[in-house]
């Protein structure tokens, strides 16, 4: 059954996207009900207010009101009357705001609670970037087949927590959210907005255009290893995450699809998870032997060895029972 959960990691995602696309369609049906203009609307536009009243009839009786219960993006949103927002958006409040603001805290509070429980499972499960940077794993992957060399450059890990900082500084001189500009999920959601409601994108379209030719022409994941200041939160936030991916050794043969398969560049095969670790059940859904399970511990698993199905552990086991011999 878990190696199914990467299965439903991606419809997650795909949902999320997906949601993120319509909410822009039904603010504009919105407005139109608002203003009782059908009769003045262009063709288009009529067609639109025609496929919304058609997907919204079976929810609700008045548009115009009940439709403020779905509102924003990842970055903040309201639904359904619970308040949320990433907890980047309330750490760059408080440093450009000098104070902390108890609304916008207790709208972060269920993001920050689950990130100290699960980890950085924001980046795999949840973020409308994780989609598209996949997706451009896939198209990397399609290029290796046709014979064109794949990123292969490394960083250091610790360079996006000094973007996370100079974020912070800068926030706190200019008094605007910084991270608002670089930071993936926000520019997608606004950037969706900007496409479907004013018909045209932002200067953010460029900014994460860039992002994906990183990661494919530099860095496997480059953006969201090394320079993704929301990754550097979450990594910080679920360091001491409850739930954590571990290998069962007696089960492991040693095949190493789990350390090709992860974006992030760990070694599941050799207990290398930490922090960096999003949760995303991808080696989990490639172990032949399913040695990869989810445990619950403050800590990963200290360097195991060899898979007691390998090569080199069954190799050493017959030579102790030569030597026993």
């Amino acid at each position: 059954m878990l190696r199914h959960l990467n299965k439903l990691r991606l419809v997650t995602l795909t949902l999320i996207f997906a949601m993120l696309v319509l909410l822009p369609f039904l603010s504009i049906y919105q407005s139109y009900r608002a203003a009782h203009a059908y009769d003045l609307l262009a063709p288009a536009e009529q067609q639109l207010y025609d496929a919304m009243e058609w997907l919204t009839e079976p929810f609700t009786d008045d548009p115009a009101t009940d439709l403020d219960a779905l509102k924003g993006t990842t970055w903040s949103a309201n639904v359904f009357g619970l308040k949320l927002s990433d907890p980047l958006a309330l750490a760059g409040q408080i440093a450009a705001g000098g104070r902390v603001y108890g609304p916008f805290l207790l709208s972060a509070l269920i993001p920050i609670v689950l990130t100290v429980l699960l980890g950085r499972f924001f980046c795999g499960w949840i973020c409308p970037a994780t989609l598209l940077y996949e997706l451009n794993g896939l198209l990397s992957r399609w290029l290796r087949a046709l014979g064109l060399r794949s990123p292969t450059r490394h960083f250091d890990l610790r360079f996006k927590y000094g973007v996370l900082a100079l974020g912070l500084v800068l926030s706190m001189f200019t008094g605007t959210i910084f991270f608002a500009l670089i930071y993936p999920p926000a520019i997608i959601g606004r950037e969706l907005y900007y496409a479907i409601a004013l018909g045209g994108f932002g200067a953010g379209a460029i900014f994460f255009a860039l992002t994906l030719l990183f990661d494919l022409l530099v860095s496997r994941r480059g953006f969201c290893r090394y320079l993704c200041p929301g990754g550097a939160l979450y990594s910080l936030l679920g360091r001491y995450r409850l739930l954590r991916i571990a290998r069962k050794v007696e089960q492991c043969n040693d095949c190493t699809k789990c350390d090709v398969v992860c974006e992030f560049g760990l070694q599941p095969m050799r207990d290398g998870f930490g922090q960096e670790c999003n949760n995303c059940t991808a080696c989990m859904a490639v172990c032949p032997t399913d040695a990869l399970a989810f445990r619950f511990s403050l800590t990963d698993l200290p360097a195991q060895g060899a898979g007691h199905l390998g090569r080199t552990h069954l190799r050493h086991g017959a030579k102790s029972a030569t030597g026993d011999n």
